[in-house]
């Protein structure tokens, strides 16, 4: 245990310092103890205790009169400010929350907002009624600050410097192919052999076109597929991957229920690509309340309701 701990340990209780008002106040112990609700030998012991603490005597006792002592004059007066404070720290940290108002603008693709963003807002907007949520759905890359978006929650870890992240949970892109695809073609066995397959490619934001960068978690490599089919709709490739049209990657979140069902075949599991998702914004949430309840509400919404276990 170090220095700090030792000292916060040795504080007294808010609790003890509530008995010792009330006892001061009422200046009698089972006058106090009918006012809380508490017997008198349990305020006894807790006075007790917060003399220990303080390592001083607070009240003078006998049989006819009760005082307090010079030194419980002195931590009467420290107690009440104690209190007042922590008074004034629960009403100011109410009105923080209570003042939880005004325009929040959210960015986020159009698959992983449909299925699960909108959602989360839906949550988000009960629990903080004043807040105005505009959610725009768009796969084109988004400036924040151009466009005045304070959130943005981009799937992928290709995050520009200048901007601020939070991540909501873990994701990864996954190969995949329908059973009707690989019984007529094949199963590749190595990435190698994803040149030989028909391959279908998302063109997503700024994207090399033809491209998948790849990892088994040691290596890296960067495969040049073969395409007949493309588009810049994520949804429209997993159709086409769903009809056999040739192997398709996407992100776990949205293939997991197809894999478990056996619509999907996963392709290669040894590689994968990160595409985490995170809440990206402009500004440090600090200075804006309403940016900051936004941030750690997606923060546990997706913490309580992983995208993967859906």
């Amino acid at each position: 245990m170090n220095m700090q701990e030792s000292k916060i340990n040795q504080w007294p209780l808010l609790e003890d310092l509530h008995v010792f008002l009330t006892i001061a106040r009422n200046e009698n112990f089972s006058r106090a103890a009918s006012e809380l609700g508490l017997s008198p030998s349990y305020i006894s012991k807790r006075i007790n205790i917060l003399e220990k603490r303080l390592d001083t005597r607070l009240f003078f006792r006998n049989n006819r009169t009760m005082r307090l002592t010079s030194e419980g004059e002195k931590a009467l007066s420290g107690a009440m400010n104690v209190i007042g404070s922590m008074d004034q720290f629960v009403s100011e940290l109410a009105a923080w929350r209570e003042s939880i108002v005004g325009v929040v603008n959210i960015s986020c693709s159009f698959g992983f907002g449909l299925s699960h963003i909108s959602q989360a807002i839906s949550e988000l907007a009960k629990a903080y009624p004043d807040l105005h949520i505009k959610l725009t759905l768009s796969d084109q890359e988004v400036d924040l600050v151009e466009e005045d978006v304070d959130i943005e929650i981009r799937i992928g870890d290709d995050i520009k410097d200048f901007y601020i992240a939070k991540r909501l949970f873990e994701n990864r892109r996954v190969l995949c192919a329908s059973p009707e695809y690989i019984e007529h073609f094949g199963l590749p066995g190595t990435i190698d052999e994803l040149k030989k397959h028909k391959c279908l490619f998302i063109q997503e934001r700024n994207a090399s076109f033809g491209i998948w960068s790849l990892t088994n978690g040691s290596d890296i490599a960067q495969v040049h597929v073969n395409n007949q089919l493309s588009s810049n709709s994520g949804g429209v490739v997993l159709n086409w991957a769903l009809k056999g049209h040739g192997i398709v990657l996407r992100s776990m979140w949205d293939v997991k229920k197809y894999i478990d069902s056996g619509e999907l075949i996963h392709v290669l599991p040894q590689w994968y690509q990160n595409a985490n998702i995170w809440a990206v914004y402009p500004t440090r949430p600090s200075g804006s309340a309403r940016l900051k309840v936004c941030i750690d509400f997606l923060v546990n919404y997706f913490a309580d309701n992983p995208p993967l276990q859906v």
